[in-house]
């Protein structure tokens, strides 16, 4: 028992020192500011950027949402056989009392879609100024030239970048939590190196994703570090409330209420992942090929680690 307690300490900090390290490296070196580039090194940039998004897309769709649907659908089979269970001792004309039809987990995805939506349209209606300045955008925009291509469209509107960006971190760090609660919830030493491997390698990528879209986004260096700390300690945060509760029953701290939160933030990851970093990356029509090619590799790799993870 004590050499858990310390293997899970030891990936407590681990999880700390490696999403602050990796998250800080595009941060502390100049080298990654966009709008400060030129030529092959905008395009590496670009490209950099493009798999990031893949990061990002294979983190929505292969762990986040994966991992929301399956939580949902657990404890809704769980909560309908112990109703039926207290209100009836048999289970006549079905023959499985558990199984739901409605995919709820689906609509509490969609929820959180539909919610960050609608703040950022009242956020427009009620402050234009909301939206952000557009100033890297049009930098990025302008890039494309230095390869002698052309606009085949208008220049995409605005994105809202600030609301976005707090979206993305929320949204983030309860996954974050969640999974680091994971992690302290291991019972055997095995099991939590294995698991805490999976999420140190996808959660390393994903940290330096955030941190270089926080600097193409012209964020300043003191609130993007600050985000990315604060982003840090998610994990840390959610494995020691998983070994403040892993004295008990493992399933007690992972009701529905948590599963409601893990769908409702992956449908706000999945609002930011497809309304902003991709066609924010995707919007300038240089090597559209090499684009798709990055996309690609970053989700694959995402991917490759939900076997594990």
């Amino acid at each position: 028992m004590e050499s858990l307690l310390g293997v899970k300490i030891g990936c407590l900090f681990a999880l700390l020192a490696i999403t602050l390290t990796c998250g800080l490296i595009p941060i502390c070196f100049k080298w990654f500011q966009i709008h400060a580039a030129t030529g092959h090194h905008r395009r590496i940039l670009s490209l950099l950027g493009c798999t990031s998004a893949g990061v990002f897309l294979g983190a929505g769709l292969m762990h986040m949402t994966a991992e929301a649907l399956e939580e949902i659908e657990s404890e809704i089979q769980r909560f309908v056989m112990q109703n039926k269970t207290e209100n009836s001792g048999n289970f006549s004309g079905s023959s499985d009392p558990t199984q739901v039809e409605y995919p709820y987990g689906e609509l509490i995805i969609s929820l959180g879609f539909f919610l960050v939506f609608f703040l950022e349209s009242l956020a427009l209606q009620c402050c234009p100024a909301a939206a952000g300045s557009p100033t890297v955008e049009k930098a990025e925009w302008q890039g494309a030239h230095a390869f002698e291509l052309h606009s085949h469209g208008p220049l995409p509107s605005p994105s809202q970048g600030p609301l976005r960006a707090l979206v993305l971190l929320l949204s983030l760090s309860f996954h974050s939590v969640f999974e680091g609660m994971a992690v302290g919830l291991q019972p055997t030493v095995a099991a939590t190196l294995q698991l805490c491997l999976a999420v140190l390698a996808h959660k390393g990528l994903v940290v330096f994703g955030i941190g270089l879209r926080l600097v193409q986004r012209g964020t300043g260096p003191r609130w993007a570090s600050f985000s990315i700390l604060a982003f840090a300690l998610m994990s840390p945060l959610g494995l020691a409330l998983g070994l403040a509760v892993a004295g008990g029953d493992p399933e007690g701290g992972r009701g529905l209420t948590q599963a409601v939160l893990e769908g409702v933030a992956a449908g706000t990851f999945l609002y930011v992942t497809f309304l902003e970093i991709l066609p924010r990356e995707l919007a300038a029509p240089e090597a559209p090929l090499a684009k798709w090619g990055c996309v690609a590799i970053g989700f694959a790799f995402m991917a490759f680690i939900a076997l594990w993870a």
